[in-house]
């Protein structure tokens, strides 16, 4: 499998860095618009008119939480690269934690201050306990007749959701089940602090008075700091590395590649964690009404646009299980991956899973003609695997598509763990594809160029 590479440190250090700045799904989004912004694309709003010209980048954001980017390519009807159609990578934004409600303080028992939380996705619930941690998202503030969105991260740990003693429960390494509700309620002040001091602190980083703030979509984030680590540098761990691990590998190839045959995009929605089912999410018509208004814009008709998706190539992206070594006997015993051993191609039988014989073959023959490696995915046949964000994709825009994801250990821990040499390898897999001259017909043929 090689060894680590000052180049794949260097890759994955900077998807730490990525990870650093983004601690909400509203950060990752102002993150990811930063690195466009710099690579020269144009910000779309939903509500204005959209003009687009052959060679042009553009993006566009919905709830400030889901962004959609695109390159048109110069050679869009070029017969040799087939006809007018799409190539995109699907990733999200999001990643469990624990949200505050809308009155988020709770006083006492004793002079004690705490919050009032309540779970977002399926976290493992004993990796919150005993962390010292912070909040961020977006607060609405009020100035005069104007309601604003304003990002906000405090730059300091402020809470912390306490372990009870094993002295007072001799059971707890045999039977840990914490009650969200009474368990997982994180301490503020033990005494110091009155009521109204988040709520100070949260209008503080808004730059506001608290009286300001009329609502808020505040999280609980782990701010320790992501690191590659290990004697060889193999290892890389982080916060969020589900699934902002493939938001950033996807987007780095994305403005890595250069294909003048179709209309590249990347994809990155909020909501997975919860189901997709929201106005930004995957399941939104977000991806649905931003290719129907590039086909548009590009002065394509309704039929040029049905035939394309026809003929369009989705990669969704969202991590996949490294083998444990401490328990082999959870995975697969033919398709499990390992860490620094590549992307993953993910398959299920129940359909959980978007990727099927013709999209995988389509995929792992770009990356074998790429010299790029593949590894495999699928559940153990008498266990219940999760889903991700392609198939949900699909039933607003269908079209052929893969699962794939960087494999990982860990997944939705507060702190999760990678292989240093997979995010290379995903970059290269993934830049790849977007380079790839790839013409569909149905799904009977596929050539590659």
């Amino acid at each position: 499998m090689g060894n680590t590479t000052e180049q794949d440190v260097a890759a994955a250090e900077e998807l730490v860095e990525f990870i650093r700045q983004s601690p909400s799904m509203f950060h990752t989004v102002a993150t990811a618009r930063g690195y466009l912004d710099e690579a020269g694309f144009t910000y779309l709003p939903e509500s204005a008119t959209w003009l687009l010209e052959p060679g042009g980048r553009y993006y566009t954001v919905r709830n400030n939480s889901s962004v959609i980017a695109w390159r048109v390519g110069c050679a869009l009807d070029d017969p040799e690269r087939g006809d007018f159609h799409f190539q995109l990578t699907a990733s999200h934004a999001d990643s469990p934690t624990f949200k505050l409600k809308a009155n988020s303080e709770l006083e006492g028992p004793e002079g004690y201050l705490r919050l009032d939380v309540e779970a977002y996705g399926g976290m493992i619930d004993y990796t919150w306990f005993d962390k010292p941690l912070s909040l961020a998202g977006r607060v609405l503030v009020r100035e005069g007749s104007r309601i604003e969105s304003r990002l906000v991260s405090l730059e300091e740990d402020v809470v912390l959701i306490p372990s009870l003693a094993i002295h007072l429960d001799r059971k707890t390494n045999e039977s840990f089940s914490p009650n969200r509700a009474r368990d997982l309620c994180p301490v503020v002040s033990a005494g110091d602090l009155s009521a109204g001091t988040v709520d100070a602190l949260v209008a503080e980083a808004a730059g506001v008075e608290p009286g300001q703030v009329m609502a808020h979509d505040l999280f609980l984030v782990n701010r320790q700091r992501g690191r590659v680590w290990g004697a060889a540098s193999e290892f890389v761990s982080t916060p969020k590395l589900d699934d902002l691990a493939c938001a950033f590998t996807s987007l780095k190839a994305f403005l890595a590649s250069d294909n003048e045959g179709c209309v590249s995009a990347w994809c990155c929605f909020d909501n997975e964690e919860v189901g997709s089912n929201t106005k930004q999410g995957a399941m939104s018509t977000f991806l649905r009404d931003t290719l129907g208004r590039i086909a548009e814009a590009l002065g394509r008709t309704n039929e040029d646009l049905r035939r394309g998706l026809a003929g369009s190539f989705l990669v969704s992206c969202d991590n996949a299980h490294a083998l444990h070594p401490n328990q082999p006997d959870r995975y697969d015993a033919a398709n499990h991956p390992v860490l620094n051993g590549g992307i993953v191609v993910k398959e299920a039988a129940n359909q959980k899973y978007c990727t099927d014989a013709f999209s995988r073959a389509v995929f792992e023959g770009v990356c074998a003609d790429a010299g790029v490696p593949v590894q495999a995915f699928a559940n153990r046949s008498d266990m219940v695997g999760g889903s991700t964000l392609g198939n949900l994709s699909n039933v607003q825009v269908s079209m052929h598509a893969v699962d794939v994801g960087l494999p990982q250990l860990a997944m939705h821990s507060s702190y999760e763990t990678g292989g240093t040499r997979d995010v290379a390898l995903a970059i290269a897999a993934l830049t790849a594809f977007f380079d790839a001259n790839i013409r569909i017909a149905d799904a009977d043929l596929a050539v590659l160029g």
